[in-house]
């Protein structure tokens, strides 16, 4: 188990990465341009020219998941300094299941989901941040700057 400043200094670097120019496109464009309705829309992007944002975001958020369920983050610290990795998990929660199937892979993205189950209000937080990704989803939120910013994530 870690200390409170371990902890606290751990999630500053993970901060710090967010920031980097490249990880901080993918984000946007996780953010305001992917939006997959269903597994195979998930499956395409692997193989196409957003894999690279896609698999930015992905990972980096399943590599911080596993520091918090290894024991090197306390969960609650990180639980009350992000929000981000329940928008990524609420996208992907429905097609888990069957892109796990079709890629031969039950362990994809398992440190990510295991973190946001086992959060105590991560019924509630999943559905606030459902509500959130429809209504933006609805108000056609920015697709021509996400765009932008994949291409800026793929250089």
């Amino acid at each position: 188990m870690t200390t409170k400043y371990e902890s606290a200094d751990l999630i500053l670097k993970l901060y710090d990465l967010r920031r980097e120019e490249k990880l901080r496109a993918a984000r946007e464009w996780f953010l305001r341009g992917f939006h997959p309705e269903s597994a195979e829309e998930v499956l395409d992007i692997w193989s196409g020219p957003d894999s690279a944002p896609y698999r930015m975001v992905t990972t980096y958020w399943n590599m911080a998941a596993s520091l918090v369920n290894n024991g090197a983050i306390d969960p609650k610290m990180f639980a009350d300094a992000n929000s981000e990795h329940f928008t990524v998990f609420a996208k992907l929660h429905p097609f888990l299941a069957e892109i796990r199937a079709q890629r031969q892979n039950p362990g994809y993205l398992r440190q990510l989901e295991r973190l946001i189950l086992d959060d105590p209000n991560a019924e509630q937080r999943l559905a606030a941040t459902r509500r959130f990704l429809e209504a933006r989803k609805a108000q056609g939120h920015a697709r021509p700057a996400a765009k932008s910013a994949a291409k800026a994530a793929r250089r």
